[in-house]
């Protein structure tokens, strides 16, 4: 059972902030560093403060001679059943972290020369560099250190969705970025079946880490020792003596791997010992991080159906205007964006205060996008975060609805915002009054209907334009013209 059938929300995977994660097993996602950083929000920068301070503790146990340190603070770090990721077979069982991994990992770092000369300066470096060290452990490292934000995270949702929560549980070890240690409590969470839960917010989980052995094995470290075979002209020189390339010299990479053994690990971690600079090339040609993972990805990783575009639409057309179901229509358009929008759009927020509270906003994302209508609007204006308004009216939207929009805006914030709306009767009115909000360097606001909402369900399903979101930009741009 998933935590939204379990709370019935009666909400699925793609308009929900945080995975959905089948209750009694494991989900094979992984939580990413590099994800967490590239949000850019508050939240985010806790989380890397906090893997931060902890990596650089235990190095610093470590190459001053502290064993026992580093080994207490690697301790704390145990397989976190409750959020239900990783590579564990059936129900969530505790394998992978405890102490003797701990004490593996922590002897790794001990005989490390990338730690005591200072190359190994990431989380994420472990995966190439330290022997013990998977994706699935990093990943349930990184969510043994944010434990703390990913319990603020869980109880906001528990907020939003009305889900109840069991006072005085357990928290588990959570790390203290300020005393650099350790602590442990009681507080409110979620439970089901007498167990924890604790929820991830779905964009900092990828299929794999950013970093792969294999390809620095493959494409970094055997080309490098290959050129340096070729240089110095040693008997694993080979001649080509047939066909197309005859003549050319090469180096096998089966001739490499008898010099140099197939423990792609242990080569990797040698090799970079003896050239420091092949690490921060890999770094270098891999300092993007990988886009967070598509609704599409996000329901196979979970063997769910595909995304029901047409039960979200019909649930806000079937709606009667009015002022009776202005909040049922304000929650079914949430909804609705929250599926749409992804991944471009995240962190949604709902009545977020402006103004110390004064006024207030419908619906709020962070702009996340990487591609398409959602980035554009951000590098060549000013939106950092996106403004939604709910409209449920039975009659024509006016100026002091565009201007209600408009105010909440600012350059700091963003000046984007899209006003939802059941129909537009005058449309050329309603483009005027949007016009003059933007000419007069308030805010650029686009109005959608229940058609247009539609038009942007038709472009969801089909995975080749579901980013690109041509209806906004068709609006946007007759904004500036």
């Amino acid at each position: 059972m998933r935590v939204s059938e379990h709370f019935q929300l009666d909400m699925r995977q793609p308009s929900l902030e945080f995975l959905d994660v089948n209750t009694e097993a494991d989900l094979r996602l992984f939580v990413n560093a590099k994800a967490i950083r590239s949000l850019n929000t508050e939240w985010s920068r806790v989380c890397e403060e906090a893997i931060s301070t902890f990596f650089d503790s235990v190095i610093a146990a470590i190459r001053s001679g502290n064993d026992q340190v580093a080994l207490e603070l690697l301790e704390e770090l145990t397989e976190p059943n409750e959020t239900h990721l990783g590579l564990s077979k059936g129900r969530s069982d505790g394998r992978g972290l405890g102490p003797e991994k701990a004490l593996e990992i922590r002897n790794s770092l001990k005989r490390s020369r990338a730690v005591q000369t200072g190359l190994l300066t990431d989380l994420e470096d472990t995966v190439l560099l330290v022997g013990g060290v998977s994706v699935d452990i990093v990943s349930d490292i990184i969510t043994n250190i944010i434990r703390g934000p990913l319990i603020e995270f869980t109880q906001q949702m528990c907020s939003n969705y009305g889900i109840q929560m069991s006072e005085g549980v357990a928290s588990g070890s959570i790390w203290n970025i300020d005393t650099r240690e350790w602590e442990h409590g009681y507080l409110h969470l979620p439970v089901i079946a007498g167990e924890k839960l604790i929820l991830v917010p779905k964009e900092i989980v990828r299929l794999t880490s950013d970093y792969d052995v294999d390809a620095y094995y493959r494409h970094f470290v055997m080309r490098r020792l290959k050129s340096i075979e070729e240089m110095n002209n040693t008997h694993l020189v080979r001649i080509i003596q047939t066909g197309k390339n005859k003549g050319q010299r090469r180096v096998n990479i089966k001739d490499l791997q008898e010099k140099f053994g197939t423990d792609k690990k242990r080569v990797c971690i040698e090799q970079t010992n003896n050239h420091p600079d092949l690490l921060a090339e890999y770094k270098a040609a891999n300092s993007e991080p990988t886009p967070p993972l598509s609704h599409r990805q996000l329901l196979d990783a979970q063997g769910l159906e595909p995304t029901d575009w047409d039960r979200l639409i019909d649930e806000v057309v079937a709606l009667e205007p009015g002022r009776q179901a202005a909040y049922k229509y304000e929650d079914k358009i949430q909804a609705l964006l929250k599926a749409l929008f992804y991944p471009s759009l995240v962190q949604p927020e709902t009545q977020t205060p402006l103004h110390d509270g004064l006024k207030r906003v419908d619906l709020t994302f962070k702009n996340h996008a990487s591609e398409g209508f959602f980035k554009w609007v951000s590098t060549h204006y000013r939106a950092p975060y996106v403004f939604v308004e709910c409209k449920n009216y039975g009659s024509e939207i006016g100026n002091p609805d565009i201007d209600q929009l408009a105010m909440r805006m600012s350059p700091a914030r963003g000046m984007f915002g899209i006003l939802v709306c059941r129909n537009i009767e005058n449309f050329e009115l309603m483009m005027q009054r949007c016009k003059a909000a933007a000419a007069d360097g308030h805010a650029y606001i686009v109005v959608l209907t229940d058609d247009d909402l539609g038009e942007l369900v038709d472009a969801a399903k089909n995975p080749f334009k579901s980013q690109n979101y041509d209806l906004l930009q068709k609006r946007f741009q007759a904004l500036v013209h």
